[in-house]
């Protein structure tokens, strides 16, 4: 059976018109969609927690059974909205996404046969990772996708300044085992370690402390050099993000045939797939 004419192809029609404001973010009614989604979300998430909490429960046990129901069946229908609006909906059953849409009304479902199921409830958090686009309106999606570009292209730099760190605490830690020794609480190369992690990164829980003053040499240095260790991650992502301000804005138009979102307003064919995108629809 061939899948375009099984699952049809969102390409004209209300099915079009649906999936514009379900999966994109640059029109009027996507953009309100999106925030009653997200208010639904929290509001679902806060009574959940609300529930929670015996005094309250007791007192509105019903009214927040209510509402739970309400706010399942809502999400149920975006969920089979969302499927029946794209190409091929098992593709998008199995993206992070739509398992996540999944899992946040299966417990109240599974509740009426395993106890306690509802607690799953609070994995909506998760679905709130999708409303990050929406943040574009105050200029965040764009700040929230080049951190994450910033961190990718930078990682190589991150790991190699952490693992000169590392040895730098071990080899300063093993130096506090020998000056220090068992009888000042430094029992073992491991726990000499641990005692370096915390003075390096300034935390100082203060259950283990040099006694001598070699060692209280040795601290203050491991301290001083705390400083400087937390500034040179900041000054690489930093040198990154100033590296990607030349990358275009991005956008919410999205690949019916991948998903993959982020295209140019002018780009014809998908960066992910190849396929032939739909027009840019915006206002």
């Amino acid at each position: 059976m061939d899948p375009d004419g099984y699952f049809g192809k969102p390409d004209r029609g209300i099915r079009e018109r649906m999936y514009t404001v379900i999966f994109e973010a640059d029109t009027r009614a996507g953009r309100a969609f999106d925030f009653v989604l997200i208010g639904a979300i929290l509001l679902s998430v806060t009574a959940v927690v609300l529930d929670s909490i015996e005094s309250v429960s007791m007192r509105y046990h019903r009214l927040l059974y209510a509402f739970e129901w309400f706010f399942t069946l809502l999400f149920t229908v975006e969920y089979l909205a969302r499927l029946s609006c794209v190409k091929r909906p098992a593709r998008y059953a199995k993206s992070f996404f739509g398992v996540i849409d999944l899992l946040s009304i299966l417990p109240t479902y599974l509740a009426f046969l395993v106890p306690g199921a509802h607690v799953l409830l609070d994995v909506r958090i998760l679905r709130l990772l999708r409303m990050f686009r929406l943040l574009k309106l105050a200029s965040y999606v764009e700040e929230y996708g080049m951190l994450g570009r910033a961190l990718s292209a930078s990682r190589r730099k991150i790991l190699i300044f952490l693992s000169v760190v590392m040895i730098v605490v071990f080899l300063n830690g093993t130096l506090m085992y020998v000056v220090e020794g068992p009888e000042n609480g430094f029992t073992s190369i491991p726990t000499a370690v641990y005692w370096a992690i915390t003075a390096v990164t300034t935390v100082g829980f203060g259950d283990i402390v040099p006694k001598t003053d070699f060692g209280r040499t040795i601290a203050s240095f491991m301290m001083l050099l705390g400083w400087g260790i937390l500034a040179v991650p900041t000054g690489i992502i930093s040198s990154e993000m100033t590296a990607q301000r030349i990358i275009p804005k991005p956008t919410t138009r999205t690949c019916r045939e991948c998903l993959t979102e982020g295209h140019e307003p002018g780009a014809k064919f998908c960066k992910n797939c190849g396929a032939s995108l739909p027009p840019y629809a915006h206002d």
